[in-house]
Parts: C-alpha cells; sequence; structure tokens
C-alpha cells in the first residue's frame, strides 16, 4: 500500500470492503468500525459506504491494487451522483498499486513500452468482446497483461487468449506469471507462449505476454523502450 493509502485508512471512522481485502489489512484498522461483504456484492457495498458518508461519516472503501483499475473508484463516483447536490459527500480517489506494475517489477522491465490490460473475467463483459479487444491489442504489438486468467468455470478462456495472441506473435515470446502480486507468498515465473497452457495460473495469478521486441536477461523480462 502507498503511504497516502495508509493514512487514509487511519483518518477514516469506517472501513467498507470486500471481505478478503478487508483481511488483508487488519493491522492497519485497529479497532475501527469495518462494514465488509462477499464477492459479486459491489452495488450493496458502495451503496452503503455512500449512505454512511451522507450521514457524516469519514468513510474508506478498500479496493485491491488501484481503486481505479477494476476497483469500486467508478461505481462509488456514480452512485455519489445520484445523491442530492446539497448532501453530497465529496469523494477523494487515491492511487494504489495495480497488479500490471505489482507484477512488472518482480519480473524485471516488461511494460517500458505500450501495453494493454485486459481482464478474463466474464462477468460484466461478454466472452467475444474480451477476444476482439485481446486480437486487437495482439495485432498492435502490445504488450499484453491478463487480470483473472483463470477460474473454476473459466479454465479454457487463457488457453483461447494464447491462441489468438501466437497469429501475431512466435511461440518464444516471453511470458510472465505472478502469482499472488504485492501479498504475502507473491512468487512468479517465466515461460513462453508455447509452454503457457503447462504453467501454473490461478485466479490470483497476472499473466504479462510480452511484445515483438523483448529478451530475457538474468532472469529478467526486458522490453526495449524504443
Amino acid at each position: 500500500m502507498t503511504p497516502r493509502a495508509v493514512d487514509a485508512l487511519e483518518q477514516s471512522d469506517i472501513i467498507v470492503g470486500y471481505n478478503t481485502y478487508i483481511a488483508l489489512i487488519k493491522d492497519l484498522i485497529g479497532d475501527k468500525e469495518v462494514v465488509g461483504n462477499g464477492m459479486r456484492q459491489e452495488v450493496d457495498r458502495c451503496q452503503k459506504a455512500v449512505d454512511l458518508a451522507v450521514e457524516g461519516n469519514k468513510v474508506a472503501v478498500v479496493s485491491s491494487g488501484d481503486p481505479g483499475v477494476y476497483g469500486m473508484a467508478g461505481l462509488v463516483l456514480e452512485l455519489i451522483q445520484k445523491v442530492d447536490a446539497q448532501k453530497r459527500p465529496e469523494c477523494i480517489v487515491i492511487p494504489g498499486l495495480t497488479a500490471a506494475n505489482t507484477s512488472a517489477a518482480a519480473l524485471g522491465a516488461p511494460l517500458m513500452h505500450d501495453y494493454a490490460v485486459i481482464s478474463l473475467s466474464d462477468l460484466m463483459t461478454p466472452w467475444n468482446q474480451i477476444k476482439k479487444r485481446a486480437d486487437f491489442a495482439a495485432q498492435g504489438d502490445f504488450v499484453i497483461a491478463i487480470y483473472n486468467p483463470k477460474s473454476r468455470g473459466r479454465a479454457t478462456y487463457l488457453n483461447e487468449i494464447r491462441d489468438i495472441v501466437m497469429k501475431y506473435r512466435k511461440p518464444e515470446t516471453p511470458v510472465g506469471i505472478v502469482r499472488k502480486a504485492g501479498r504475502p507468498g507473491m512468487n512468479w515465473t517465466i515461460t513462453d507462449l508455447k509452454k503457457l497452457p503447462d504453467a501454473d495460473v490461478v485466479m490470483q495469478s497476472t499473466v504479462i505476454i510480452e511484445n515483438s521486441t523483448p529478451y530475457v536477461a538474468d532472469g529478467k523480462m526486458i522490453t526495449p523502450r524504443g
């Protein structure tokens, strides 16, 4: 976490967030009031945070990584706009470290040139749309950072994306896999597109597929700047 995010937690009266994320920062919360709930309850969670803020409380809504990257910032801002202007609370979005950046630092320097971030979760985006975006990113020779690469219900999605990318990249294109980015137990491996189907990838992994110009040296992925 960034010092600014830690400071925001300290200054808040109430902490709101997904139970799993709340557990990760329990040492920073102390005896503050906590409002937590489960996965796929994002709207209820953010609405509760807005309601508490309208009542005059200082509320911190916790996201993983950066709240503006697949996080809660957008939803909170949307819900705040539904509050009467005279009662509308101020909302400050505090940046964090998204998984792509944390993973890139562990792997070396794979994001030194243009890159795209794509989530393979199809809860809110149709799978065909995700594949289309991956195809365009591969055509454009972007480095591609993949979030939510695999789950029980999406066991084949990453392999489908890999097949799309291989239409435009060599089989030996480096691929970095970081598990639990920025969390206890973080570990990573470097493989390539050809071997990716055999790699250890889970839901909490971030996968970074290189563009056409990179190389690996001393165990580090390097993307030239030009």
